[in-house]
């Protein structure tokens, strides 16, 4: 599933194409991804302006001059291309499936935007109103890892006397907004902590760090774009490359890149998640 990085370069992929700009034309093509279509879903669309073009967690979130937002989730293997008169798209490095474009918005100055969705685990739904936080889809989410919002205290709240592992607590919305198995993964190797031990256990010095190393993490990762391991394509086509800047993830049994470190890289299954880390280093 694509994570904050890859969907935050969804949203910039796709601000020149749709941010205020009005939408002249909306296609539905079945009534349901995920979950069914709301009611009246090209009606309401149609002729609206998205004023903002944000990004909440996982979820891109077109504000309405009409009131209301349109809320965009990738799932699984969602993903958006972009055809028409919009400047400095870089040329379609992967050609989507049309047998599985199930959305087309076509707006203001020729933009044409289609959502492709294989596996048809993303959605889209409207909220009305400005009750974001409200509505149950984003309801108790804790703040974004990026945004000011996270700091070291969110997590020596959340760890405090917990006999879970750091990776169970980081993937919980709850406690911060977005993270994804891949870039905990990355970010417990750079800050040195095992993902196997008590949370509760884990020094406020160490989380100050840790902190420091998820905000980098998906910085650098926002910054090229993003992981390719599947399915996932930037708006332009374009493929993500932090892949190949991937500590452990993915790299079981290859010497871990700690200097100094001894160690190798492990997989270890934690709730049916792949876990890689390196026993040596991550105390």
């Amino acid at each position: 599933m694509p994570e904050l990085p890859e969907v935050e370069t969804v949203r910039r992929g796709l601000i020149p194409a749709l941010e205020g700009r009005r939408l002249t034309r909306v296609e539905q093509r079945r009534p349901d991804l995920r979950f069914p279509f709301p009611d009246d879903f090209v009606q309401r669309l149609t002729g609206a302006v998205i004023t903002r073009l944000e990004r909440r967690a996982k979820y891109l979130v077109g504000r309405l001059d009409r009131g209301g937002m349109l809320i965009m989730h990738l799932g699984m293997s969602g993903r958006f291309e972009i055809d028409g008169a919009v400047p400095g798209l870089f040329e379609q490095a992967v050609a989507p499936d049309p047998r599985h474009a199930h959305v087309v918005f076509e707006a203001e100055g020729g933009a044409r935007v289609t959502y492709y969705d294989p596996r048809r685990f993303g959605f889209m739904g409207l909220i009305e109103g400005d009750v974001l936080e409200a509505h149950p889809w984003f309801a108790g989410m804790g703040p974004e890892p990026l945004g000011e919002d996270f700091h070291p205290g969110v997590l020596e709240a959340a760890f405090a006397g917990r006999k879970q592992g750091p990776k169970s607590l980081l993937l919980d919305q709850r406690v911060v907004a977005g993270l994804g198995n891949i870039y905990v993964c990355e970010a417990l190797h750079r800050a040195g902590i095992s993902p196997l031990k008590p949370a509760g256990g884990v020094s406020k010095r160490r989380l100050g760090r840790l902190t420091a190393d998820i905000k980098a993490v998906l910085t650098e990762a926002v910054e090229v774009g993003g992981s390719t391991l599947r399915d996932f394509a930037a708006a332009d086509g374009a493929l993500g490359y932090f892949q190949h800047r991937f500590r452990v993830y993915g790299r079981e049994g290859e010497p871990c890149p700690t200097e100094g470190c001894r160690g190798e890289v492990e997989r270890t299954v934690q709730a049916g998640r792949s876990t890689f880390h390196c026993r040596v280093c991550q105390k």
